[in-house]
C-alpha cells in the first residue's frame, strides 16, 4: 500500500476521498458504539437494570471532562489541517504540542474536585434511589482513566487532521474490543459487578493511549515533536480554545440535558424511565455510526482544501457528504421503526422497560433522515475555522430548542413530552442550519478556484 500523505486530500476526487476518508471512520465508530451496546447489554444481564441506568448517570460528568481532550482535539485538528493545506508544518507542530499540554492541564484540574464532591455530583445528574450506590462505585473508578480518555480523544482528531483515517480507527477499535474482553473477564469470570465494568472501562481508555504513543513515535505520522512544542503560546490557545469551544460547549449542553432528562424522567417515571433513556441513548450512538462516519471524514478534506483556498473543492465536499449521510440516516431511520422490540430485549428482560422503551425509541428517531443537515452544517463552520457560526449550529438543537421542550411538553402531555421533544428540536435545527449553509456556500465559496 502506497503512504498515505495530507497532499492527497486537496488532490483526489472528492467522491473517492470521502470514502476512503469516512470507511474507517464509520468503523471505527461502530466498533466503539458496539462496544458501547455489548457493554450495556453485558451489564443489563450479568448485573441488572438498575446498572445500565447507574452508568447512564455517570456518562455525562466523564465524558464532560473527557470532553476537553476532544475540544481541544477538534480545535487544534481544524488548525493543522489548514496549516498543512498552506504547507505550513511548523505551525501545525507547534498546535500539536500545545494541544497534548493543555489536554493534561485541564482534565487533572477537574477530576480533583470530580471525586472529592462525588456524592453530591452523583445525585444532582439522577443518581437517586437504588441507582446511587452501583453509580458511585462506576465513577470513582472510572474518573481514574479519563486523563488517558482525554488524551486519546485529542489524538484520534490530530491523526484525522494528517490524512490518515485507517489509524484514525485503529485508535478506536483498539479500546473498544479491549473493553468488551475485560468486561467479559472482569464481571462474568471474577463476579467484580459494577467495580468490573468500571475497570475495564479504564483499562481500555489505557490501551488506546499506548497506542497513540506509538503511532506518534512512528514513521506513520508526520508530526515529530521536540521539547519545544510544548510550551503553551497565547496566540496558539486562544485559535484552538475558540474553536475548541464549540465542541466542548456541545458537550457540555449534553451533560446538562443528561442531567435534565434523568431527572425529569426519574420523577416521571422512576428508574424503569432512566433505564429506557439509558438504552434509546445507547442506541443513539450505535445506530448513527455511518452519518458520524461521513461527518468525520468530511471535516479534514473540508478543512485542507479551504486552507488551501478551492473553494470548488469545498462545495462539492459538502453536498457528497449531505448526500451520502441523507441515504444512510434514511436506512438507519426505516430499520429503528420496524425492530425497536426487538432491539430493546437485547439489553433487558425487565417487563415495564420492554413496555416503554419502543415507543421511546421511534419519536426519538423520527426525525433521522434529515439530521445530516445539522451535523455536516454544524462541521464545516468548525472545519473552515469560523467559530462563532459553528458555536450557535452546535447549541441550536440542545440548548435553543431540546432543553425547553422537554420542560414545556411534559406539563401537556407527561413522558411522551419528553419523547416528543427529540423529533421536533431536530426540525427546527436542520431547518436554521439550512439556512446558514445555504447563505455561505452562494455568498462565501465561490464556485471558481483562487
Amino acid at each position: 500500500m502506497s503512504k498515505v500523505s495530507s497532499k492527497d486530500l486537496g488532490t483526489q476526487p472528492i467522491g473517492k476521498l470521502l470514502i476512503k476518508q469516512a470507511v474507517p471512520a464509520s468503523i471505527g465508530i461502530l466498533v466503539m458504539s458496539l462496544n458501547i451496546l455489548v457493554d450495556t447489554i453485558f451489564v443489563g444481564q450479568w448485573i441488572g437494570s438498575v446498572a445500565i441506568a447507574a452508568i447512564n448517570v455517570v456518562l455525562p460528568v466523564s465524558f464532560f471532562i473527557a470532553a476537553l481532550g476532544m475540544s481541544i482535539g477538534v480545535g487544534g485538528s481544524s488548525i493543522i489541517s489548514r496549516a498543512l493545506g498552506a504547507n505550513d508544518s511548523t505551525k501545525a507542530l507547534k498546535v500539536f504540542g500545545n494541544q497534548i499540554t493543555l489536554t493534561l492541564l485541564f482534565t487533572i484540574i477537574l477530576i480533583i474536585p470530580g471525586l472529592a464532591f462525588v456524592d453530591t455530583i452523583i445525585p444532582v445528574f439522577g443518581g437517586k434511589g437504588s441507582i446511587f450506590e452501583p453509580a458511585k462505585i462506576y465513577y470513582t473508578i472510572v474518573l481514574y482513566g479519563i486523563p488517558f480518555l482525554a488524551l486519546c480523544m485529542m489524538g484520534n482528531t490530530v491523526i484525522r487532521a494528517e490524512g490518515k483515517p485507517k489509524f484514525a480507527m485503529y485508535a478506536m477499535m483498539i479500546p473498544s474490543v479491549g473493553n468488551l474482553v475485560l468486561d467479559y473477564v472482569f464481571i462474568n469470570v471474577f463476579d467484580f459487578g459494577m467495580a468490573g465494568a468500571a475497570w475495564a472501562s479504564t483499562g481500555s481508555y489505557l490501551l488506546c493511549f499506548l497506542f497513540l504513543i506509538w503511532y506518534f513515535l512512528s514513521k506513520n505520522s508526520e508530526l515529530k515533536l521536540t521539547n519545544c512544542y510544548f510550551k503553551l503560546r497565547l496566540p496558539i490557545i486562544q485559535e484552538i480554545g475558540s474553536l475548541g469551544f464549540v465542541t466542548l460547549s456541545r458537550q457540555a449542553v449534553v451533560s446538562v440535558t443528561y442531567l435534565f432528562m434523568n431527572n425529569i424522567l426519574f420523577d416521571l417515571g422512576g428508574e424503569t424511565s432512566v433505564t429506557a433513556y439509558a438504552i434509546v441513548g445507547r442506541m443513539l450512538m450505535f445506530a448513527l455510526f455511518p452519518v458520524f462516519g461521513i461527518t468525520q471524514g468530511f471535516l479534514p478534506i473540508a478543512g485542507f482544501n479551504y486552507g488551501a483556498q478551492h473553494y470548488q473543492r469545498v462545495r462539492l465536499t459538502i453536498a457528497t457528504a449531505l448526500k451520502y449521510a441523507m441515504v444512510l440516516g434514511t436506512l438507519v431511520f426505516v430499520v429503528l421503526m420496524i425492530f425497536p422490540e426487538e432491539i430493546t430485549r437485547l439489553f433487558t428482560t425487565d417487563a415495564d422497560v420492554l413496555n416503554e422503551t419502543p415507543s421511546a425509541m421511534r419519536w426519538v428517531f423520527a426525525a433521522t433522515p434529515i439530521i445530516a443537515v445539522q451535523l455536516i452544517g454544524a462541521a464545516y463552520f468548525q472545519a473552515v475555522g469560523k467559530a462563532i457560526p459553528a458555536l450557535l449550529l452546535t447549541l441550536t438543537r440542545q440548548g435553543f430548542f431540546f432543553i425547553p421542550l422537554i420542560f414545556i411538553l411534559p406539563k401537556f402531555y407527561g413522558e411522551l413530552g419528553v419523547w416528543m421533544s427529540f423529533p421536533i428540536s431536530d426540525v427546527l435545527s436542520t431547518l436554521v442550519t439550512a439556512l446558514f449553509l445555504h447563505r455561505e456556500v452562494k455568498l462565501k465559496l465561490l464556485p471558481q478556484e483562487n
